[in-house]
């Protein structure tokens, strides 16, 4: 009875126009982020929680790799926008915090480089090479040029604010590669859908800590990350890597729900 019951749910919203969709999408976050608020008291919590889910998502990769000796339907060029922008935030937590976000920077770090090597020597000859078609440098060079025109106002050196400034834009989009490749091949197999499902979780948890601690303070958490721009900007970034990979989010657990091993995506999702 209740497996009907979802099937039937599930094609009264597959059948939903996109603006009912997505209406619900809001509503369903909104309730999220109220239910969030009413169990988590420390909601510093919810970024660590964040950077945890990223780190499993990097150990399900790595057991993939270890284990099937295959590196089909990942993007490496995912990956090494991810070293980048973890390496930024790695450098400047040291020099301006150096607390528990830099060791799992750093584990998270060592994990992702550790992933590349396997897709660069060992498992090379498995790589999608015409899938992953999306240059880092469309990727970079904006986020760089960003960064340099929109960064925090506070009392740190100039280059550490950029650098800051820099992953944070960075990491909203460093996605962008894999989606494209999953968008190509349009079949996803289990551990790559594992794997950027934890993404779109962390993104959530991520998004919904900042949002949260705005809403806590009052809005003087956005006095506390300077002025200007660079408030508004660094929660446009958390929302907007959050709905970056929330249509995926959305029919994986759909396949999860249907007992599907092998996440097929229809056409126009990611």
């Amino acid at each position: 009875m209740k497996d009907r019951r979802a099937q039937a749910l599930q094609a009264w919203l597959r059948h939903q126009p996109p603006k009912i969709k997505a209406f619900m999408a809001l509503v369903s976050t909104v309730a999220a982020l109220v239910v969030i608020r009413m169990v988590v008291y420390d909601h510093d919590n919810l970024f660590i929680a964040a950077e945890a889910v990223h780190a499993i998502g990097i150990s399900v990769l790595i057991y993939k790799l270890a284990t099937e000796k295959t590196c089909v339907g990942l993007s490496l060029k995912s990956q090494e926008l991810t070293a980048i922008f973890l390496g930024a935030r790695l450098y400047c937590s040291f020099v301006m915090e150096c607390d528990v976000h830099t060791l799992l920077d750093l584990a998270t770090l060592t994990t992702t480089i550790w992933v590349i090597y396997m897709m660069r020597v060992n498992l090379n000859s498995s790589y999608m090479l015409e899938k992953d078609n999306i240059s880092n440098l469309y990727v970079v060079v904006p986020c760089a040029v960003l960064s340099l025109l929109v960064h925090p106002t506070t009392q740190h050196y100039m280059v550490y604010r950029i650098m800051w400034a820099f992953c944070v834009y960075l990491e909203s989009v460093s996605v962008l590669p894999q989606l494209r490749v999953m968008q190509n091949t349009k079949i996803v197999e289990p551990f790559t859908a594992h794997y950027v499902f934890a993404l779109g979780v962390a993104r959530f948890l991520s998004c919904a800590h900042w949002i949260l601690q705005v809403v806590d303070t009052r809005g003087r958490l956005l006095t506390a990350l300077g002025y200007g721009m660079w408030p508004s900007l660094v929660l446009l970034s958390e929302i907007v890597q959050t709905f970056i990979l929330a249509d995926f989010c959305y029919y994986y657990v759909q396949s999860v729900m249907g007992g599907q091993l092998v996440l097929r995506l229809p056409s126009g999702v990611v």
